[in-house]
């Protein structure tokens, strides 16, 4: 962490001693030149893969995009075939990541812990479109969207237990202990197992591809973009400076994923934490601020949520953006969190299972309810809902401003934690399915490294559009082999869950408490 503080301070004295003087409007056009070629160039060859990806029926005056309906579909089909697990098991969930379930005398295999594994996971999709995505959602869909948020989340927690507890059971954990796990390796043994090797092995292919290429797009170019945009906005830095943003940040990431897992882990479960207490303690204080208009906030969610009044698309319009909104931020369904899960130390798949369907409620019913009751407030107080035409961002910065300017600086802070813990947690994802289509070893994953660091440069210099479209399909383009697999594969986790609750009320799987420690000592 040492390094990081002074990788940070670095940052901080550039910026202040303006080392950057020698940038010249030249450079400026420059880099204007090359955004626009690479943007072109994307936009060119890849529009037709965004249009398919993103393909939208009309239903009412609105658009509903088809990947979304393909996610919630999935999370509503999970959370009946598992019983709800969601809610019946949540404090069995809570009880694993405290340690309760874990021997601290045995030697499991794996490499970080039930909490590293879900902060890793966290830090992953708790980023910014908690904060730049639900203001987008709002500002189309009204108040009313955060209703929808906040049930599509919900289901989605079903989604994240059936992908993790898969990511385990098919892992594969090398001779030096390291672990590789996640959709390529579920998709390829599980379907092989059901007698469809060519469809396993397919799915897999497929699904690494689209996650190397989301790796380097909205997990990593999209993320340094926009750190640099909010130092501009808070700080007054010179977009034309993003080189050395991205240069700094590209070291920063580069410090801790060239230590793999272990070192990732370490990271995000102290980064995370602090981030969502910041983020989270901001969003109380402007909530609290506010007190008189918590109710009316509240009767503004819900009204919009089921008439839609004074939005695009009225009812119709606040449930897409709600139901968009949630499955792009909590990515359940899409495969990523597995592969974070799959490193945990266990011997019980549906241990981590059990522990990721938390991601869900965390990211979206915490982080992104927090984000939108602070956007209703301020537009309660000061305007018509987003009378500014303010949207993203923009929006939310304003909305937190409107009570205290301060939280300018305090959101820019947050910005740039969010987008360093997204970065390093998608450098593992991509890593991951790098090492499966080339092989595992030193400098195969050397090499990928370094190119994922090369990408923040570039992400935190140039200005895209059409670069950021096809990613963001990319991303959601690995639900579509995921989800697929997990339809004959959810059987598999099913047997695995009866399995694990009959042996933990069987007193076979026991508690690792401190009453049931101080008892085994009384014993001996």
């Amino acid at each position: 962490m040492r390094k990081i503080q002074q990788l940070f301070a670095f940052l901080m004295l550039a910026f202040s001693t303006n080392l950057l003087a020698a940038e010249t409007s030249a450079f400026g056009e420059l880099v204007g030149s090359i955004s626009r070629s690479v943007d072109g160039f994307f936009n060119d060859y890849t529009g037709w893969f965004v249009g398919l990806i993103f393909y939208s029926v009309p239903v009412g005056e609105a658009n509903f995009p088809i990947i979304v309906g393909w996610l919630l579909l999935a999370a509503t089909i999970f959370t009946v075939y598992f019983g709800f697990i969601q809610f019946r098991r949540a404090g069995l969930s809570i009880d694993i990541v405290r340690g309760k379930f874990t021997n601290p005398n045995a030697k499991e295999e794996g490499e970080v812990s039930h909490f590293q594994a879900l902060t890793t996971a966290l830090s992953g999709t708790v980023g910014l479109g908690n904060i730049a995505g639900v203001g987008a959602a709002l500002a189309i869909g009204g108040p009313g969207a955060t209703f929808w948020m906040i049930l599509c989340g919900l289901l989605g927690m079903a989604s994240k237990f059936c992908e993790c507890t898969l990511g385990v059971k098919y892992r594969t954990v090398l001779p030096s202990g390291v672990v590789s796990g996640g959709p390529m390796y579920y998709l390829s043994r599980g379907l092989e197992e059901r007698g469809l090797p060519s469809l396993g092995k397919f799915l897999a292919i497929g699904f690494a591809l689209m996650c190397i290429l989301g790796s380097f797009g909205g997990g990593n170019m999209f993320q340094a973009n926009q750190a640099h945009a909010m130092l501009t906005y808070a700080f007054d830095v010179p977009s034309e400076y993003g080189v050395i943003t991205g240069l700094v940040l590209a070291a920063l990431v580069f410090s801790v994923i060239v230590g793999g897992m272990p070192s990732i882990a370490s990271v995000t479960e102290k980064v995370v934490p602090w981030m969502a207490l910041l983020y989270v303690g901001m969003s109380v204080i402007v909530i609290l601020a506010n007190f008189g208009q918590i109710g009316a906030a509240i009767s503004a969610i819900f009204e919009g949520a089921f008439t839609g009044a004074g939005v695009a698309g009225g009812f119709i319009g606040a449930l897409i953006q709600g139901l968009k909104r949630a499955t792009f931020s909590n990515e359940a369904g899409v495969g990523s969190a597995a592969i974070a899960h799959s490193a945990v130390k266990t011997k019980e798949p549906v241990t981590e299972g059990l522990v990721s369907l938390l991601e869900p409620f965390i990211d979206t019913v915490i982080i992104c309810t927090m984000t939108a009751l602070v956007i209703t407030i301020a537009g309660l107080n000061t305007m018509p809902f987003n009378g500014e035409g303010l949207t993203g961002v923009t929006l939310t910065a304003a909305s937190f401003t409107a009570t205290a300017g301060i939280f300018k600086y305090f959101l820019a802070v947050a910005v740039i934690l969010f987008a360093f813990s997204t970065m390093i947690s998608w450098s593992y994802y991509g890593l991951k399915a790098w090492t499966y289509l080339f092989g595992e070893g030193s400098k195969v994953e050397l090499a990928f490294k370094i190119l994922f660091c090369f990408f923040v440069v570039v992400g935190a210099t140039i200005q895209f559009g059409a670069v950021i479209d096809f990613s963001d399909a990319a991303i959601f383009a690995m639900s579509i082999f995921n989800i697929l697999g997990l339809y004959f594969l959810m059987p598999v986790v099913k047997k695995e869950l009866k399995s694990f609750i009959a042996r933990v009320a069987s007193g076979e799987i026991k508690r690792y408490d401190d009453k049931a420690e101080s008892n085994s000592s009384e014993k001996a």
